[in-house]
């Protein structure tokens, strides 16, 4: 019994000691990989600067030498920030070694607000004269399109597919699921196009959802396809009819609509290429990679300056708490929030937010540090692709707030959700509960029951008091009277220009111009960019995706594209508390 003992023992221990001797030695391969990858990059004379749009763009880059390294694949593809992305295009602009650019875009978009700040850099970067060659190599998606009409050239493989069909909202409803599980959403709400809770309420979208959902839908449409139209020059009723008509049957028919240029395979896409960049007689074209050009440093016009504008990324969910890269933790961005205030040597704020908002309570959190904030120095809110909601309470009383024209913004509204699954419990499972109190409701909000008159007020009442803060809010940061902000608030959501229009937005424009705005209201003609939060320690964040990381990377892995229902239905499960958020997640392709 004792060598059994021993021995097991000495197996445990050594399968330990194996285990963490082939977690330090996957490591240092790891880091091996990425510092060679890592060196300073090169850039030889007559080079491309190849842009391909494989994956999705966050609004921030990461410092993190581990981002975008799969463990399940132990591959590392960069995952580059819009933030680097605008940078790149900038620098390019005047890199005389960069004679054009290659975008190549597929089957992923990253957000159509995010493609119009690319668009405008796009535009700027061929007032120097260089190229810019498209090509798509299986489906060309409407977003990708849209962004696509800046080029000089628009190509695509003979066998792949364009899509031009305008745009549509798709909502998937739980009631049925709910009703036949025995759970039911107890539900109260302000605002009638705070629409959601639907999905758990309804089988169908509301009269007022399907008017707002039209209404940015058609803002957005219009703007697009007036820019096309623009681009290349055909007449904005074509467009509509093309689409109308599923006319872009095939690549043969966008030719002769001209919504692009020729079909053309890659290898043809690339001598054409090696032509414009002058290497014409070289047998290799000179591709360099948007990770690869963003480690080239930029020249410096500017002396050195310890006046700086900070740019607090705020993307995601708001919850409580610390957070995460991917969500907005309240504690976090109230602690760097508050050191931007009192760092005297940051003379301005820029809040970038791309957020469908959260928690109420977390929003309130973070709007009060930047209230603070903007009585002591500028503070501007640049919106991305979401800014709605509780994304939007939280910089309601920032001096200035700008916004892409197909940005989905306001959705100023309150809801709260209390699930009862008695039946589910009771008939389906028979599992009965029974409870010990002290008060008549000390079971408030309990699972397991629903909920009486009394506990409905009392529900509704808070409610009530949040969607009022959130209106005075408002209506103080916009200078307009609270019935003016009620009018056009109720929980509807607006598309950026619309926004503009009624007074939620200021300025139409992209990060670039709100960092010009407070650089412009702080008197700053020399400043450095730094940005906030402080991002995750690699090490800490690289233990992370060896462990609880690995189970969303598998799953996402194997679910593909329909991951991102399986992840708007585990956030709507896990809303808690009195919600500031969006309809639904909206997604324009």
């Amino acid at each position: 019994m004792k060598s059994f003992l021993k021995y097991t023992l000495a197996t445990i221990v050594g399968v330990l000691i194996s285990s963490f001797i082939m977690l330090i030695i996957s490591i240092v391969i790891i880091g091996v990989m990425i510092s060679a990858g890592d060196k300073p990059v090169e850039i030889k004379s007559n080079s491309v600067l190849h842009f391909r749009i494989a994956q999705l763009i966050p609004d921030r880059g990461s410092n993190n030498p581990f981002e975008g390294f799969d463990f399940t694949t132990f591959k590392l593809a960069p995952q580059l920030g819009l933030d680097q992305i605008l940078k790149n295009i900038e620098k390019a602009k005047t890199d005389d070694r960069i004679k054009g650019i290659y975008l190549e875009t597929g089957m992923y978009s990253p957000g159509i607000a995010t493609i119009e700040e690319i668009r405008n850099a796009l535009i700027g970067f061929k007032e120097s004269g260089k190229f810019i060659i498209a090509f798509s190599n299986d489906i060309l998606l409407q977003s990708n399109y849209y962004l696509s009409t800046v080029a000089d050239k628009i190509y695509m493989n003979p066998a792949g597919t364009m899509e031009f069909r305008g745009l549509r909202s798709e909502v998937v409803f739980f009631k049925g699921a709910m009703e036949k599980l025995g759970i039911d959403m107890q539900i109260i709400r302000h605002g009638e196009y705070k629409s959601a809770v639907e999905p758990f309420t309804s089988d169908h979208m509301s009269k007022e959802s399907r008017q707002q959902t039209l209404a940015y839908m058609n803002a957005i449409w219009d703007g697009m396809v007036n820019k096309i139209s623009h681009a290349r020059n055909i007449s904005v009723e074509k467009l509509n009819k093309y689409a109308d008509d599923l006319a872009i049957n095939k690549i043969s028919a966008a030719i002769e609509a001209n919504l692009i240029d020729s079909m053309k395979y890659q290898d043809e896409v690339l001598t054409e290429l090696l032509q414009l960049s002058g290497l014409e007689k070289e047998s290799k074209l000179r591709l360099v990679k948007m990770s690869k050009y963003a480690k080239t440093p930029k020249k410096k016009t500017k002396e050195f300056t310890r006046k700086k504008i900070a740019i607090v990324y705020a993307s995601g969910v708001i919850g409580l708490g610390e957070g995460s890269e991917s969500n907005i933790g309240s504690v976090k961005y109230a602690n760097s929030l508050r050191k931007a205030r009192k760092d005297t040597n940051i003379k301005a704020i820029v809040i970038r937010v791309n957020s469908p908002g959260g928690s109420a309570l977390a929003s309130d959190i973070i709007w009060r540090e930047v209230d603070l904030a903007r009585k002591v120095k500028p503070v501007v809110a640049s919106f991305g692709n979401v800014a709605a909601s509780g994304g939007y309470y939280i910089v309601s009383t920032v001096d200035t707030i700008v916004a892409q024209p197909n940005t989905i913004t306001g959705s100023i509204g309150v809801f709260g959700t209390i699930p009862n699954t008695q039946k589910l419990l009771n008939d389906k499972l028979g599992i009965t509960v029974d409870v010990v109190k002290t008060n008549k409701h000390s079971d408030f909000g309990a699972f397991y029951r629903p909920l009486n008159a009394v506990e409905k007020q009392f529900l509704r009442t808070q409610i009530e008091e949040i969607y009022k803060t959130f209106v005075s809010y408002v209506a103080e940061g916009r200078k307009m009277s609270f019935d003016e902000v009620d009018e056009i608030a109720r929980g509807r959501v607006w598309s950026g220009i619309d926004a503009k229009k009624n007074g939620l937005v200021d300025i139409l424009g992209g990060l670039d111009k709100a960092v010009e705005i407070a650089a412009e209201m702080a008197g700053l003609d020399n400043y450095r960019i730094i940005s906030l939060p402080k991002q995750e320690d690699p090490f800490q964040k690289l233990v992370n995706q060896l462990s609880g990381n690995i189970k969303a990377r598998i799953i996402k892995s194997e679910l593909g594209m329909a991951y991102r229902h399986y992840h708007n239905l585990d956030q709507l499960l896990q809303m808690d508390g009195i919600q500031t958020r969006l309809p639904y997640e909206i997604e324009i392709y």
